[in-house]
């Protein structure tokens, strides 16, 4: 998230401590690096790949490649307004990009992985992008661009640059990561991912992060609660039922801080990176951290 195109620090440094300040401009063989047989990109799909292409062609294909896609789906913002993709440079100068998105309907984008991502999550779920701009205008209606954003408002950039969706039908599994009990979750239950807890990635500051991926990648996990029959689903109605609850409970909650969301290292997820078949793997407690939470 942005404000009068430049990014604000506070929540963004605070991003497990390694997110880039400020997006740069991609060079090409940066939108080639993306490797579409790894699980948080494949969830992007074709729609991804088309979109890969056009960056690598230009700016301009990217834009119109996006807005294209937008004009199919008619999707809209956080006030209601029909999604666009504009060039960075179009934003006004001083305007809050949050609230500009929120009143034109228009998403200032740059020619970079960043942007690229950022993107992606309106069409791969687009009422909880939506439901983010709308909590994030509303603030800045209330409080203003100041030189910090505010508890609600790191909580919900938090979200929008580095959130999981950790879905899930058991709650001792989600008692299990809330409790750092990486041995539970990661090994002696490991059989459980993909039939009682599975995870999507949602922070574009994250799945630019996994351009390169290192072990002590984090996110910050938001655990949702899934009904019995979720993992009978396809893949298109679990993703529905996620952006609609995950959507309604940010938009219908009063206390959002930062302390919703579990910490939950990426590579460990099984089957996302191949040195975690070893249980060996999660000795790294570096990366794999005791816990300092009771509940």
């Amino acid at each position: 998230m942005r404000e009068g195109g430049a990014e604000q620090r506070s929540a963004d440094e605070a991003v497990a401590g390694s997110m880039d300040e400020v997006a740069q401009e991609t060079l090409p063989s940066g939108f080639a690096a993306i490797d579409w047989s790894k699980p948080w990109f494949a969830q992007l799909g074709p729609r991804g790949q088309r979109w890969q292409q056009a960056a690598l062609s230009s700016y301009a294909d990217l834009l119109a490649t996006m807005n294209a896609d937008a004009t199919e789906m008619r999707q809209t913002t956080g006030r209601g307004q029909r999604l666009a993709f504009i060039a960075q440079d179009d934003l006004p100068p001083g305007a809050a990009y949050e609230a500009h998105i929120a009143s034109t309907g228009c998403v200032p984008t740059r020619h970079n992985l960043h942007d690229f991502f950022n993107g992606s999550m309106w069409f791969a779920f687009p009422r909880i992008k939506a439901a983010l701009n709308a909590r994030q205008s509303a603030e800045l209606d209330v409080l203003g661009v100041g030189p910090t954003r505010g508890g609600v408002r790191d909580m919900l950039t938090l979200f929008d640059e580095n959130a999981l969706l950790f879905a899930c039908a058991d709650p001792s599994l989600s008692a299990a990561l809330r409790g750092f009990d990486w041995r539970t979750l990661f090994v002696a239950r490991r059989a459980e991912w993909g039939r009682n807890c599975e995870v999507r990635c949602f922070g574009h500051a994250l799945l630019e992060k996994l351009i390169a991926p290192f072990k002590g990648c984090t996110g910050h996990a938001w655990i949702v609660d899934v009904p019995a029959g979720y993992f009978a689903w396809d893949t298109a109605a679990r993703n529905a039922w996620l952006d609609e609850t995950v959507s309604a409970a940010l938009l219908g909650t009063d206390a959002l801080t930062s302390r919703v969301f579990a910490p939950l290292p990426v590579l460990g997820i099984p089957g996302w990176w191949p040195d975690s078949e070893a249980p060996a793997f999660y000795d790294d407690t570096s990366v794999f951290r005791p816990g300092r939470r009771k509940s």
